[in-house]
């Protein structure tokens, strides 16, 4: 904690006066009192679809929802087929689940943003024994992943948001969204984990302040804990959240030293619902992102949210929504776009429908998941790879499964390309 103070004291005496309204950034998007804007000034709605199950792979998107988090999904996959081939695996998903066709068809059917769900570990090799930026060993490829994805976008007049969707130790009960490890320190029983967060931060703040195609940094995904009641392990009921406000307030003095370009995005706590005492933040391009899903389409549903954009002054951004059926979507998008929000629908695809995409389940695939549930015998190692392999493969653009209806219940025929907006 000491270490954490004094990081706070040199943050604080640095970024003076960095929460002063950032001089306007021409061609960036930017959040605009009530409004995001886009380069030029023009109230932007944000359409788009998150990458998730990419970097940040959950249990339940990938048959597995009793094992919950990915590093669990690893370790039972490693003792089986061992840890060179299991790397193997990975890379081959990353290296086709998402590419340049999948950009390019979310251009076509008219969405104009990706929301990527990034995991810490992809961007840190080694962070030394402090945390502090100079310790760091910089893991290139979820740069790399980056760097692409800026290229396939920019070439589609598409926007990307920054996730930090597993964050150092990982920032709440709900482990499969963070990959946390509950038998190690959380983000929040660690100074060390917080300095790594705001590391993090700093260095992609560095590399991409002048890059317009990014629209915004979402700082932390759906932080879900108890502060002073650990009873509370959603941290719904949390009335006043220093610990979540401090992190925000110490995270974007250390961007604005370095960037002053990009609209910041904030979730609250209980899964980006509960902002008590998070508020306000005093950056004026910072915009508050909520999560819907399950809850009614109605405008009672997204009062609490309204409020407090007028109470703030501040944008409103549906930053995940969906796993549900498509009459749900549309009405959902309708309710948001009505009243000026945008949003970003979860996920572009996985195994199972709900979906724009879906990646077919092979049969050896399906025999190892059995195993991994407990419903079924053990299948020999190289079974296991193959399936694994071919799952990886499968889960490219053109050998998934494209569910039409999903597209039209988002997008409406009024928004599709070509049609007046």
């Amino acid at each position: 904690m000491r270490r954490f103070l004094l990081l706070l004291a040199s943050l604080s005496i640095t970024c003076l006066g960095s929460f002063a309204p950032p001089a306007h950034a021409e061609g960036f998007v930017r959040a605009d009192h009530q409004q995001i804007v886009d380069g030029e000034g023009d109230q932007l709605i944000l359409r788009g679809l998150g990458l998730g199950g990419w970097m940040v792979q959950e249990g339940y998107m990938m048959g597995l929802s009793n094992l919950k988090a990915q590093h669990i999904i690893r370790h039972r996959i490693s003792k089986l087929i061992g840890e060179k081939r299991t790397e193997q695996f990975y890379q081959s998903w990353r290296d086709n689940g998402v590419t340049k066709a999948d950009i390019d068809a979310m251009g076509g059917w008219g969405f104009n943003s990706v929301r990527l769900p990034m995991h810490w570990k992809l961007f840190i090799k080694n962070r030394g024994s402090k945390g502090a930026s100079k310790d760091i060993v910089w893991n290139e490829e979820g740069f790399r992943r980056i760097d692409a994805l800026i290229g396939w976008l920019k070439a589609n007049d598409m926007y990307l948001i920054l996730d930090l969707h597993a964050a150092p130790g990982g920032q709440g009960h709900d482990i499969a969204i963070s990959d946390r490890d509950p038998n190690k320190p959380s983000l929040w029983d660690s100074s060390e984990n917080q300095a790594t967060m705001i590391a993090l931060w700093s260095e992609i703040a560095r590399r991409y302040r002048n890059e317009p195609t990014i629209a915004g940094y979402d700082l932390l995904n759906e932080p879900n804990w108890g502060f002073q009641d650990k009873s509370d392990k959603g941290g719904c009921r949390e009335a006043e959240n220093r610990p979540l406000r401090d992190i925000y307030q110490l995270t974007i003095h250390a961007i604005r030293a370095i960037d002053t370009n990009h609209m910041l995005i904030i979730e609250g706590n209980c899964w980006g619902n509960n902002y008590a005492g998070v508020l306000p933040i005093d950056d004026r391009n910072t915009a508050l992102s909520f999560h819907k899903y399950w809850t009614p389409t109605t405008q009672e549903s997204i009062e609490p949210f309204l409020k407090l954009r007028e109470q703030y002054d501040m944008p409103l951004w549906n930053g995940e929504s969906g796993e549900n059926n498509n009459d749900w979507y549309a009405r959902a998008v309708a309710l948001q776009e009505k009243n000026g929000i945008g949003w970003s629908w979860w996920p572009l695809k996985k195994i199972g429908a709900g979906n724009p995409l879906e990646i077919k389940a092979n049969a050896n695939y399906r025999r190892l998941i059995a195993y991994l549930r407990g419903e079924g015998k053990k299948p020999s190692a190289e079974h296991a790879f193959a399936g694994l392999m071919q799952l990886a493969n499968d889960s490219r653009f053109d050998r998934n499964i494209r569910h039409q209806g999903v597209i039209d219940a988002l997008m409406g025929a009024s928004r599709r390309p070509g049609m007046p907006d």
